[in-house]
């Protein structure tokens, strides 16, 4: 038997989830090329303490498409939906890269909302990539698709630029699937309101307890854009996960586990 139950949030779109446990609630945000599945060695050891609840967002895996161009404040409202799902006053958000960025715009827009902040392998938009490595994160991935490429022809590709220099067995294989059961129309325009997004995050204001958790790997949101995010958030902390590169939570799962859960059980109300 799974160790999570998987539901529909009705509206528009419709939303996907894999939820297991009680108390309060825990929301898992994919990156940019994930799914709720990558959380799935988080939602059985949270649920002891927790609601744990891992997301499909819209485009994303068994929830719906949309219409039209990203509006990248839709997370937002869509991340809502979940909160009065389960009649949550407040969550702790857990985002990893893109996830992470819908954290921080939820943050800006709902901050009553949040209990919590858990930053992971992220950054405070894009704004701080050049052109030139914006041009390069847009080329990796969107341009082979629009000249016909699916999703599956460039998985590969992309998840060695994403992992630590020796991933243990499987998380490559598991990156690739993640990939490549993207929705391609879906994930192009992701990628385009994503990194254009031109929102800028005031991490000053940030009232809430955070955390910041970083692979120390990571080469594409490095430990020294986490730094700087811990240096202006007030209280912020920051744990460095050794031998993992972005996707810090399937890379070493016991350490990323480990650090959350203490930071959580802290701020457990």
């Amino acid at each position: 038997m799974p160790a999570w139950t998987t539901d529909i949030i009705p509206g528009t779109p419709r939303l996907a989830i894999d939820h297991a446990g009680a108390g309060p609630l825990v929301i898992f945000l994919h990156g940019i090329g994930g799914n709720r599945t990558n959380w799935h060695d988080q939602i059985p050891a949270f649920s002891d303490r927790f609601h744990a609840v891992s997301w499909d967002a819209r485009g994303y895996g068994n929830s719906d498409d949309y219409d039209g161009p990203l509006d990248f404040g839709d997370f937002a409202l869509d991340l809502i939906r979940v909160l009065d799902r389960f009649d949550a006053p407040r969550a702790h958000l857990v985002g990893l890269s893109m996830g992470g960025v819908i954290a921080l715009d939820f943050a800006a827009r709902y901050p009553d909302r949040l209990a919590t902040l858990t930053l992971c392998d992220t950054m405070p938009g894009f704004g701080h990539l050049t052109e030139a490595q914006r041009h390069e994160f847009i080329r990796l991935r969107q341009e082979p698709l629009l000249a016909g490429k699916e999703p599956r022809d460039i998985a590969p590709v992309v998840a060695h630029t994403l992992l630590g220099k020796s991933p243990r067995p499987g998380c490559f294989e598991r990156l690739v699937a993640s990939m490549t059961a993207l929705h391609k129309d879906s994930y192009i325009k992701t990628i385009t309101g994503s990194v254009n997004y031109s929102g800028q995050f005031k991490l000053e204001e940030i009232a809430v307890p955070t955390l910041i958790v970083v692979g120390d790997e990571d080469t594409l949101t490095t430990p020294a854009v986490s730094r700087e995010m811990q240096r202006r958030i007030p209280g912020a902390r920051m744990t460095l996960i050794e031998r993992a590169g972005h996707l810090s939570n399937i890379e070493q799962p016991e350490a990323f586990n480990r650090a959350v859960m203490d930071f959580l059980l802290a701020h457990r109300s």
